[in-house]
């Protein structure tokens, strides 16, 4: 499927399990002094997790465009290098604000490539951050090695 299917695929899933669809914000990062770009899908939440402000919904998604060019994700050295590093990208995301965590997130992230993109689950690896154990036993319980 080309690009703009996959992006509908995921937002309307996401809709489908009770998410808000957002639009993606400025890639100038406004009223942010830490940020000139919008760098990661998450950046227009922190106020809601940081609980400065109060957020739309308690579940959200958005296909936020996204601009990386140094600090530290530094991939401009890496653009146009790798398949892989980009300054320019879209990032897809679902977000929850005190709704839910990382046990449904990881099911519903299962579900959504295992069942709607179809891929082979013996072709799929998960990571996870060295000492988040909890996560990696979800993923280990939906049938993924370790």
């Amino acid at each position: 499927p080309c690009t703009s299917a996959i992006r509908d695929s995921f937002l309307s899933y996401f809709e489908k399990h009770g998410h808000t669809r957002l639009p993606s914000a400025s890639v100038i990062a406004r009223g942010d002094p830490t940020l000139h770009f919008t760098n990661a899908g998450m950046v227009p939440f922190k106020d809601f997790f940081s609980a400065a402000r109060q957020p739309p919904a308690s579940r959200v998604t958005t296909s936020q465009k996204c601009i990386r060019v140094g600090g530290k994700h530094n991939d401009l050295e890496n653009v146009g290098r790798t398949a892989r590093h980009h300054s320019f990208f879209e990032m897809l995301g679902n977000f929850s604000f005190g709704d839910y965590f990382k046990e449904e997130a990881v099911v519903m992230a299962w579900k959504y490539v295992t069942e709607e993109l179809k891929l082979p689950k013996n072709r799929l690896v998960a990571t996870v951050h060295h000492t988040d154990d909890e996560s990696a036993q979800f993923w280990k319980a939906l049938g993924m090695p370790k």
